[in-house]
């Protein structure tokens, strides 16, 4: 059977990657990525190459995305279009909308399509929040102490709110929700990549959080798998195993700089209006007390594991940013 799937996001990096691998499957007719500015693969930045992708310019917030999705016949959606944190040009109030409304309009065209048959959502395991009232694992079905109240991990908590509202307003609709920890890989930059790279780290003092990363090949890989056959349910998508903060900053080759936790939050709040590193109240949350999930279901469901553990993502990142990792990339 042949698909003709949209993309959303498409001029970022994981976006892209997405588009490009569904470009290159002969069971896909047509891949339409959409985006409010084009992909680095169409401009003089270079960048990904999207192959036989088509980019139209619209914006998630308008109803054009119905349009489109009528016009092109649309039967698979991939919506890769949740932004972390705010640009120094648009700011938080954009952000949001973009996150949320723009989630709102995409499902609300959704579901009024006829062609419609599968929709794959990214979201972020962000939605637990961090608390040190949190369980040791989460699952997909647990909720969180304090559920988040600030910025990117509330707009995907809200949108994960309209997902679950068209999933029951459409069940004949296959709807795959996923859960990804902290993206990591050559070619990720976030906040927390960027904390990495800088030269000292500041940490909250008397704290040593659990992280844990998805590598960006085993993401792109599950979403590839989710696009292409139906499996339906949230899951929550991480590479086996936790690093420490402590663990992070030895083999990072990074001397660790404790402080307080009103003088990490004043550091972040500079950092951030400097637009060096975006310390937000999750980041903050998330330093303190960690967050980690269990991803059996998702391995059960697709009988695949990722093959980058979390030690290995970070690890292959180090070696990107010739930070030093130890012991060579692990997988």
């Amino acid at each position: 059977m042949t698909h003709t799937v949209l993309v959303t996001g498409v001029s970022r990096h994981i976006g892209a990657r997405v588009a490009s691998v569904l470009a290159a499957d002969p069971d896909i007719s047509r891949v339409i990525g959409v985006d409010t500015v084009p992909p680095p693969s169409l401009t003089r930045d270079g960048g990904i190459s999207l192959g036989r992708t088509e980019f139209v310019r619209v914006d998630l917030r308008s109803p054009d995305i119905a349009q489109v999705i009528a016009a092109a016949d649309i039967d698979t959606v991939v919506h890769m279009s949740l932004v972390s944190a705010p640009s120094r040009t648009t700011g938080r109030a954009l952000m949001k909308e973009h996150n949320v409304i723009g989630a709102m309009q995409l499902l609300g065209a959704c579901q009024r399509s006829a062609t419609v048959r599968r929709v794959v959502v990214r979201s972020t395991t962000a939605v637990y929040g961090s608390s040190p009232r949190d369980p040791a694992v989460f699952t997909e079905d647990l909720e969180p102490h304090d559920g988040p109240v600030h910025g990117y991990a509330k707009d995907a908590a809200e949108a994960e709110g309209y997902v679950r509202g068209f999933a029951r307003r459409r069940p004949d609709i296959s709807v795959s929700l996923l859960r990804f920890a902290n993206f990591m890989g050559p070619g990720v930059d976030s906040p927390l990549t960027r904390y990495f790279t800088q030269p000292v780290l500041p940490t909250v003092f008397g704290f040593d959080p659990r992280l844990q990363f998805v590598h960006e090949d085993d993401a792109v890989e599950v979403l590839r798998r989710m696009a292409t056959e139906d499996h339906p349910g949230t899951f929550n998508v991480a590479g086996a195993g936790v690093l420490l903060l402590s663990q992070c900053a030895r083999r990072a080759g990074r001397a660790s700089m404790p402080l307080l936790a009103p003088a990490f939050r004043m550091l972040g709040d500079a950092a951030r209006r400097a637009g060096l590193v975006d310390y937000s109240p999750e980041q903050v949350r998330l330093m303190s007390h960690g967050r980690v999930v269990d991803c059996s279901r998702l391995e059960a469901e697709l009988g695949w594991k990722p093959k980058f553990t979390t030690g290995a993502a970070f690890d292959d990142f180090l070696r990107s940013r010739r930070l030093r990792p130890l012991g060579g990339v692990r997988r």
